[in-house]
């Protein structure tokens, strides 16, 4: 019973599921972006059918996690994942969906799975991210953020959009916001992902999600992490484009199709 209670706590603590759906052929996990919580993701339950269910991840530092501590690296914060969601994804077929720091999480995730486990999502959506071995995500770790200042990380967050302009003028939650999305870059900075002469780590299929106007490199890096296809859509917008509500259904209509076409 103990163990039951101790596992209960855990799953509450790091997943916020909207609608739960027992009976759901395949799960799809969603990873926020840096700086990000649950709300808009766990929401997107409503747009899928029930044969999916969404579980979207909550990290420490926020949320009803704000006590805790921020994580110090991504390799704790996959573990972290790994272990609480076992159970879970050896009962049926998984896919991940990861936004920006969203996407190196849900990678580093699935490679920790495959490695220790020998689990694989049926399906990687990537989304508004340069791929980790990639020279345009290397840009990423020569940021010093220690020195930034709190001003220049409120004017990134404004160009980058998605955050409501009443929630930067309160001061308690700006200064928040910047110590959170700070944490996360620091994690950002300890991904090492080498990728070596040796076969892709996945083999199944990848698909790339970005906006118009968000200039990323090296997304087409991703199709040498997969012996599966790698496919790339480009919607209207900027790294936040996924919060159109055009967009947002494009992207949920797509990712059930592709769960459908995986053959589970």
């Amino acid at each position: 019973v103990f163990f039951w209670y101790v596992f209960f706590q855990e799953m509450e603590k790091l997943v916020a599921c909207v609608q739960k759906r027992p009976d759901a052929l395949c799960r799809l996990i969603c990873f926020p972006w840096a700086g990000g919580g649950t709300l808009q993701l766990a929401q997107w339950s409503q747009c899928f059918n029930d044969s999916i269910e969404v579980f979207c991840i909550r990290f420490p530092g926020r949320e009803t996690r704000l006590k805790e501590p921020f994580a110090k690296d991504m390799t704790s914060m996959a573990n972290e994942v790994a272990s609480v969601l076992l159970k879970e994804l050896k009962e049926k077929p998984f896919a991940f969906f990861g936004h920006c720091f969203g996407s190196q999480l849900s990678f580093a995730t699935a490679l920790h799975l495959k490695e220790k486990y020998g689990l694989e999502p049926v399906h990687l959506f990537m989304s508004g991210a340069s791929a980790p071995h990639s020279e345009g995500f290397l840009a990423i770790k020569s940021i010093p953020i220690s020195d930034t200042k709190d001003e220049e990380i409120i004017a990134y967050i404004k160009t980058l959009g998605g955050t409501p302009s009443e929630l930067l003028h309160n001061e308690d939650i700006r200064k928040q916001m910047v110590l959170t999305f700070k944490e996360d870059i620091r994690v950002l900075q300890t991904v090492s992902f080498e990728k070596a002469e040796m076969d892709p780590p996945f083999s199944c299929d990848i698909t790339c999600f970005n906006g118009s106007d968000d200039k990323l490199g090296d997304v087409q890096a991703w199709q040498e992490l997969t012996s599966g296809d790698t496919s790339f859509f480009e919607l209207p917008g900027g790294h936040f484009y996924l919060l159109e509500p055009s967009n947002e259904s494009f992207l949920t209509k797509h990712i059930t199709r592709c769960i459908e076409n995986a053959g589970l």
